[in-house]
């Protein structure tokens, strides 16, 4: 018996400290996410990309992450593949201006890849060029030989162009090059036709060519803003500093558009007057509307069934407004 009640003795001190130390313990904090020492963010100026254009001149992102102790860089990654897989790689942080087609793409195949906002939207600036005046609309390009980047806004726009004519892109005879290239093709005879964006159209104009078709009423032609999502999930903050700098790029480019577009023509080596010519094809704002999410859906539409993606995805799950 009296070995039981030593036992329920000690039995009962022991639950006594043991309450005790819990009742004291606090529960471990969080620790705060590390100083962002670097940012790395895509510099990609053409076809025609004002705002990134005014933050460089200005320093504006440089110096609004510069109060933080944050570095920023500008890695000129040109290839939007090339972008996604930098992404996911971490050597990039924020893809300022990334096709959504390549957004798409690296998301069907598992890429976490985030739309964080719109980067433009420009119809007109993306266009089919031909120089044969038999050519006279896209159901004339039936059999003829066309040249441009495949997988791209463009390549969409030359597919919904001959939709429109109830053709498809097996109608043509397709070469994938650069835009450049396939300009130099087009006026050499080398190709029927063309696709081009921004300064190229105005040159491939003034050595004799003319506009096809653009993606006006067909492709919205939208540019997003991509971060991956676990970079956006360890620094929702960076994410959502750089918007609003960003934001203050597009404000200084309303309020003296003058200086926006001088900073545009040094930069591009494009004439004021060029400068002037080609900004109205643009939209620059940022919040996701339910037309660009369309857009989007449209493009994974088109890259299906052509082949370009394998797997469907849910386009609004890779929409992430950081607001």
């Amino acid at each position: 018996m009296k070995r039981k009640l030593w036992i329920l003795l000690l039995t009962c001190i022991t639950l006594a400290i043991l309450l005790a130390g819990c009742g004291g313990a606090k529960a471990p904090e969080k620790k705060a996410a590390a100083p962002l020492k670097e940012l790395k963010v895509t510099y990609v100026k053409a076809p025609l990309n004002i705002p990134s254009i005014v933050d460089k001149a200005n320093q504006t992102v440089v110096k609004g992450f510069e109060k933080d102790g944050t570095k920023v860089t500008f890695p000129e990654i040109i290839s939007g593949a090339k972008q996604t897989e930098a992404l996911a790689a971490g050597s990039l942080d924020i893809a300022s201006c990334l096709g959504g087609t390549s957004a798409i793409l690296a998301a069907s195949n598992g890429a976490d890849v985030k739309i964080v906002g719109i980067y433009s939207r420009a119809p007109k600036a993306f266009n089919i060029m031909v120089k044969d005046p038999s050519i006279k609309t896209a159901a004339d390009l039936k059999g003829r030989r066309v040249a441009g980047p495949k997988g791209t806004i463009l390549h969409q726009v030359l597919a919904a162009a001959l939709a429109k004519e109830k053709l498809t892109l097996k109608d043509v005879e397709f070469r994938s090059t650069g835009i450049t290239a396939g300009i130099n093709a087009l006026l050499s005879g080398e190709t029927d036709a063309a696709l081009a964006a921004g300064a190229e159209v105005l040159r491939a104009q003034r050595a004799g060519a003319r506009i096809l078709a653009n993606g006006e009423g067909l492709v919205n032609a939208t540019i997003v803003i991509g971060v991956s999502g676990k970079f956006l999930k360890e620094h929702p903050d960076a994410v959502k500093k750089f918007m609003a700098l960003y934001q203050e790029s597009i404000d200084f480019m309303k309020k003296d558009p003058d200086k926006a577009f001088a900073f545009t023509a040094k930069e591009t080596g494009l004439s004021i007057d060029d400068v002037k010519l080609m900004a109205p094809w643009y939209d620059f704002s940022t919040a996701i509307t339910a037309k660009d999410i369309k857009d989007l859906e449209d493009t994974q539409t088109f890259l299906l069934a052509n082949d370009m993606q394998k797997k469907k995805i849910d386009i609004k799950s890779m929409i992430a407004e950081v607001k």
